[in-house]
C-alpha cells in the first residue's frame, strides 16, 4: 500500500513531507473504493474529504486537540490516519463501525452519528478546556453544508460567537449535497461564498492604489472603510458569519491538501473561534461517484468497484411501495404534500417529487421544523405526509406531541426503516418509536405486515384528519403476503394451527406425563387426558411472519394457537383484550423496545379489564444494539420465532 501502509498514527502524516501527501491521498481513495465496494458503506462522503482530513491530522495534535465530525460517516479516513486500517468487516459484527466509536479509539469522540450535533459539542468540550485551564488544546468541529441547514448547528453558532477565549475552529465541509443536493437560504448564501473571490484581492488592490499617491488623508481612509463596508456584503458575504463574531477563512479549495493546511494554520493562529469554508466534491477521484446525480454513492451495499453497479439487485422493498401508493394517493388527493428532512430519494418521495413538485418540501435536515411546518400545513387545509427514517422522528418528539397532537392536527408521519438496521449501529435502529409514541394522546400508528396492508394503512392515514397517523415498516425486502383469515374488530386473524400432537399438561417440565395432569402420588387417581391449552400470538407489524412460524411450532408442542396481526396498534384494540382472555398465555413479538411496547400496553390493558392471562413480550432491550447484520441482532436479542416458542412454553410450566 505505500504509504498508507506506513500510517500508524497521526504523528506518522505529519512526518510526510508535502509532496507525499498527494500520492498518500490517492492511496486513501483506492483504499476506499476497493474496500468499501466489498462491504457497503458511506463511499462518497469520505471521497470528498480525504485532503481535508490528512490537513487536519497535519495541524492539529489528537487526542489533545479533539476532533469531533458532524453525523460521522465521512469518518473512515479519519480511521484510517490513526491506526484503523481493517476494513475487511466494516459495520459487520466484531468489525470497525461505520461512525466514530469511542470502543474503537481514544481519536473518537462522538458516536451518535445524528447530523448537526457537533458544533454544540465542540461548544461544550471548548468551555470545558477554557474552565479546566487547558489553554494549549484546541477544539475542532467538522460539519458538512447539509448538517449546517439543522436549527441545532445555529443554536451553538449563537453561542459559539460569545466565546472569545476558546480555542475553537469549526470547518465546514460544503460539497453542497447531504443525501441530495442542500437547499434553502443557507445554501443559496454558501453558494455565493463559493462563487464570489474577488474581495481580498479587492482589497488589495485599493490599499496599493492609495499607497501609491503617498500617505492617504484622513477622507481617503474613510472612504476606503465606507466602501469596504458596502460591498462586502456584496463580493464576499462572509458577513453572515462575521457578523456574528466568527472570523471567517476562505473558501479554500479542500482537494488542495496546502491550502487547506496553511488555511487551518491560520484558524488554529488565531486563537478564538473560526470557520474554515472549505469547499469539496461528494464522490471526488471515483468516476460513477463523481457523475452520479442521485447520490447513490453517498453509501452503498456490495458494488462492483469498475463500475459501481451493485452486485446483487436489490428485491422489492417496503420503501417502494410507499413510493408507489403515496404518489396514487397524491393523484386522488391535491390537498396532500409530502415534507422530507433531507432524505428525498432515501425514503421514496422522488417519484411525488417529480409528479407533484409544488407539493413536496424538502426542509434540509431540520426534523423539528418539518414536523411543526407540517402543523402549519395542516391548520391552512393541506394533510402533510411527513416521510422520516424512524431513528429520526426521535429528534422531533416535542414538536409531535405538542405542535401536532395537542392541536389535534392531520398530520401523517411515515417511518421508514423501523425496528432494527443493523449495520448503521446504535444511533439508527428505529426501535424506540413505538414504546414512545403510546404516550400521544390522539396519535394513532399502524404497522403493516406486507404490501397490501402498506397501502390500505396509507389510505386510511390521509382520511384522519383530527389527529397524528403514523405508518411504519422496517429496513428491506417485503415479505410474502399474509391474508386474514377473518377480522374481528379490526384485529386480521392470519393463521390458526391445531394441536399436532398430545396437548401440553399443566405440569409441562415438571415431570408430568406428556398430554395428562398427573394424579397425587398413592392417590388411586389415574393421569386425566386434558384439551389443548390456547396460545394467543401477536405478530406486530413485520414480525407477523415469525407469528405464523411460532404458530405453526407450538401446534407441534401440543399447543392450539391463534396469530393475529393488528395493522393499526395504537390505540390498543379493544378486540385484543377480549382475545386476550380467551386464551391461556398470550405472545406479542415486536421489533421495537419491549419495555413500554405493544405487548406491555396490552398487558397492562388487559390487567386493567381484570384478564389474568399470562403475557410473553418478545422484543428489543432498551439498550443501545452495537452494529451487526438484521438477523445476527435478532438472534442475540432473541426475537425469533424460536424464542417466542420457548418463553411460551416456560411461561405455561410455571405453577
Amino acid at each position: 500500500m505505500g504509504l498508507l501502509s506506513g500510517i500508524g498514527s497521526p504523528q506518522d502524516v505529519r512526518a510526510l513531507t508535502p509532496g507525499q501527501l498527494g500520492e498518500l491521498a490517492s492511496e486513501i481513495r483506492g483504499f476506499l473504493v476497493e474496500n468499501v465496494s466489498r462491504t457497503g458503506g458511506h463511499l462518497g462522503p469520505n471521497l470528498g474529504v480525504v485532503e481535508l482530513t490528512i490537513a487536519l491530522h497535519r495541524v492539529f495534535d489528537s487526542p489533545r486537540d479533539t476532533l469531533v465530525f458532524d453525523t460521522g460517516h465521512q469518518s473512515y479516513v479519519h480511521k484510517l490516519l490513526t491506526g484503523r486500517q481493517d476494513f475487511s468487516r466494516l459495520r459487520q459484527k466484531g468489525g470497525l463501525s461505520g461512525y466514530p466509536s469511542r470502543a474503537e479509539s481514544e481519536h473518537d469522540v462522538v458516536e451518535n452519528s445524528h447530523a448537526s450535533t457537533a458544533l454544540s459539542w465542540a461548544d461544550g468540550i471548548a468551555k470545558a478546556n477554557v474552565v479546566a485551564g487547558r489553554a494549549d488544546s484546541h477544539t475542532v468541529a467538522v460539519i458538512g453544508d447539509g448538517a449546517l441547514t439543522g436549527g441545532m448547528a445555529w443554536e451553538a453558532l449563537n453561542n459559539i460567537a460569545e466565546g472569545h477565549d476558546r480555542r475553537l475552529v469549526v470547518v465546514v465541509n460544503d460539497n453542497g449535497r447531504s443525501y441530495s443536493p442542500t437547499i434553502g437560504g443557507l445554501a443559496n448564501h454558501l453558494d455565493t461564498l463559493r462563487t464570489t473571490r474577488g474581495y481580498e484581492v479587492f482589497l488589495d488592490w485599493t490599499s496599493r492604489m492609495l499607497n501609491r499617491s503617498g500617505p492617504p488623508g484622513r477622507f481617503a481612509w474613510r472612504w476606503m472603510h465606507g466602501f469596504k463596508k458596502g460591498m462586502k456584503d456584496i463580493i464576499a458575504p462572509q458577513g453572515l458569519f462575521e457578523d456574528l463574531g466568527i472570523k471567517y477563512i476562505g473558501p479554500v479549495d479542500g482537494h488542495d491538501a496546502a491550502a487547506m493546511e496553511h488555511a487551518l494554520r491560520r484558524a488554529k493562529a488565531y486563537g478564538k473561534p473560526v470557520i474554515v469554508h472549505a469547499i469539496t466534491e461528494k464522490g471526488r477521484g471515483y468516476k460513477p461517484a463523481e457523475e452520479d446525480i442521485a447520490d447513490r454513492f453517498h453509501a452503498v451495499g456490495v458494488i462492483h468497484p469498475e463500475t459501481g453497479l451493485p452486485v446483487a439487485q436489490s428485491r422489492f422493498g417496503w420503501t417502494k411501495v410507499f413510493a408507489d401508493e403515496i404518489v396514487r394517493i397524491g393523484r386522488r388527493r391535491p390537498d396532500v404534500v409530502a415534507i422530507t428532512a433531507a432524505m428525498l430519494h432515501p425514503v421514496g418521495l422522488a417519484p411525488f417529487a417529480k409528479e407533484f413538485p409544488d407539493r413536496t418540501f424538502d426542509v434540509g435536515i431540520a426534523e423539528q421544523h418539518a414536523v411543526t411546518s407540517a402543523a402549519g400545513m395542516a391548520f391552512a387545509g393541506l394533510h402533510p405526509v411527513v416521510a422520516v427514517y424512524a431513528t429520526f422522528l426521535n429528534r422531533a418528539f416535542d414538536q409531535v406531541l405538542m405542535d401536532v397532537a395537542l392541536h389535534k392536527a392531520g398530520v401523517t408521519f411515515v417511518l421508514d426503516r423501523a425496528g432494527i438496521t443493523g449495520s448503521d449501529g446504535a444511533s439508527h435502529n428505529g426501535m424506540w418509536d413505538m414504546a414512545m409514541l403510546r404516550i400521544v394522546p390522539g396519535l394513532r400508528l399502524a404497522a403493516p405486515r406486507d404490501e397490501p396492508t402498506l397501502r390500505a394503512a396509507l389510505r386510511a392515514s390521509v382520511d384522519v384528519d383530527d389527529a397524528p397517523t403514523v405508518v411504519r415498516y422496517p429496513k428491506g425486502a417485503v415479505g410474502a403476503e399474509l391474508p386474514a383469515l377473518e377480522t374481528l374488530d379490526d384485529v386480521d386473524v392470519i393463521g390458526r394451527f391445531e394441536a399436532r400432537k398430545a396437548p401440553v399438561p399443566d405440569d409441562a417440565g415438571r415431570g408430568g406425563a406428556p398430554g395428562t395432569v398427573s394424579g397425587r402420588a398413592g392417590s388411586g387417581q389415574e393421569p386425566v387426558a386434558r384439551a389443548a391449552r390456547r396460545v394467543l400470538v401477536v405478530g406486530v407489524g413485520a414480525m407477523a411472519a415469525a407469528g405464523i412460524d411460532a404458530g405453526q411450532a407450538l401446534a407441534e408442542h401440543g399447543l392450539e394457537a391463534t396469530v393475529v396481526a393488528p395493522t393499526w396498534v395504537l390505540p390498543l384494540p379493544a378486540a385484543l383484550v377480549k382475545l386476550a382472555g380467551e386464551h391461556d398465555v398470550v405472545v406479542t413479538i415486536e421489533d421495537g423496545v419491549s419495555d413500554g411496547g405493544v405487548g406491555a400496553l396490552l398487558a397492562q390493558r388487559a390487567g386493567e379489564q381484570g384478564v389474568r392471562t399470562p403475557h410473553v413480550h418478545v422484543g428489543l432491550d432498551a439498550a443501545f444494539l452495537d452494529h451487526a447484520s438484521r438477523e445476527q441482532i435478532a438472534v442475540a436479542q432473541r426475537l425469533t420465532a424460536a424464542d417466542a416458542v420457548r418463553d411460551t412454553l416456560a411461561a405455561l410450566a410455571q405453577p
